[in-house]
This record gives structure tokens, sequence and C-alpha cells, in this order.
């Protein structure tokens, strides 16, 4: 399997990424091509798994979570990563996590309902007792949304079809 996408596979994510309620016979209809090719692209595309989800994207925002911040975890070495992973996955407010390397083992993005309300997040996330030091940044602005479609038509290789 290759690692890209063909031309025809990056045409029908960018429809699906602009039009996600668009459907299988409305992106055939579009794309001018059969609806059978449509949903055979879509099914391969998610078994290689280069569409991960077709679950709506949430915008915390819009959910009274309007600040985000990072937060870089220390962590004590004697038990790995696993029981910190659990501790913060049963923290709603923690929507994603890293390993990395530096002076840092976890990388956190966070969010939360106002200044105040980090601060409890920031207590839930640092009560366990192998986190050693946590390291927070506040965003102020966002000037890139989280997006993958560039990357996608980057991507994309000459198809053959």
């Amino acid at each position: 399997m290759t690692q890209g996408v063909d031309l025809l596979d990056a045409r029908i994510i960018a429809l699906f990424t602009e039009q996600p309620t668009i459907g299988v016979l409305g992106a055939s209809r579009a794309l001018g091509v059969a609806r059978g090719t449509v949903q055979a692209r879509l099914e391969r595309l998610q078994s290689r798994g280069v569409i991960a989800s077709l679950a709506p994207t949430i915008d915390p925002g819009a959910l009274g979570y309007p600040v985000t911040a990072f937060c870089s975890l220390q962590i004590r070495q004697t038990a790995g990563q696993s029981p910190v992973v659990a501790h913060l996955s049963s923290i709603p407010e923690v929507i994603e996590a890293y390993t990395i390397t530096g002076a840092f083992d976890l990388f956190v993005i966070v969010v939360a309902r106002n200044n105040s309300d980090l601060q409890r997040v920031i207590d839930a996330i640092v009560e366990h007792d192998h986190i050693e030091r946590a390291s927070t940044q506040i965003a102020l602005s966002t000037h890139i949304e989280s997006r993958t479609l560039p990357l996608v038509q980057a991507s994309a290789l000459p198809t053959h079809d």
C-alpha cells in the first residue's frame, strides 16, 4: 500500500471536509464519478487509517470551554506513562496528550471555562503522584486551526485510473 493518496482520494477528502453532510450520492454527483467508486474509496481510506473518523468536529469554545492551554508534564520514570495517561484520560478537559522528547515527558492540551477553571483543571492534572513538574501556557489566539486538508493535497499522488 502507498502512504499517500491519489488525486481522486484527495478530491473526495476535500469534498467531505468542506461539505461533511454531502453524503456518498451527493459526492458522486459533485465529483462526476460512480456512487460505488466514492463508497469504495471512502471504505479504503478508513481501513488504511487515512480517514480516522466521520464524527463531527467539536469546537470546545462553543461548548463553553473557550480557554485552551498547553501543559508540559515531567513524570516520575519508575512506573512509566500508563498510570499518568489513565489519570489524564479521566479528566474531560484534557483533549489531547502526547509523549514528547526533551525536558518534559508528556504534552497535554486542555480546555477550560475561564482562567479560574483552568486552575482547577491544572490542579486535577498535577494531583497524580507520578507527576513531578508541570509547565502551562495559555493560548491567547489561534492563527491556524487544526487542519489536515493541505497535507492531503500535498501528499496526493497522480492517479492512473
